[in-house]
């Protein structure tokens, strides 16, 4: 499963719309929920960053966001 994750990149700033970032995990899950959490918990172990949102990307919406030419998966 493919996650989308909108993060601000650090937690000492309260968020602001415009500074919100995303990044895109692969995340190995029996479920929607398991892979929410396993997808949270790497990028608060890995990062410092302040997690906003995670979303789970359907077929559809991962081929918009690979033809938008922002798709890149990162490995933390």
């Amino acid at each position: 499963m493919i996650y989308k994750v909108f993060y601000q990149e650090t937690k000492d700033r309260s968020p602001r719309r415009e500074k919100t970032h995303a990044l895109y995990l692969e995340v190995e899950a029996a479920d929607e929920l398991e892979g929410h959490i396993k997808a949270r918990k790497l990028v608060e172990e890995k990062t410092p960053y302040n997690i906003e949102f995670i979303e789970l990307l359907s077929d559809k919406h991962l081929e918009y966001e690979k033809e938008s030419g922002a798709f890149e998966l990162t490995e933390l």
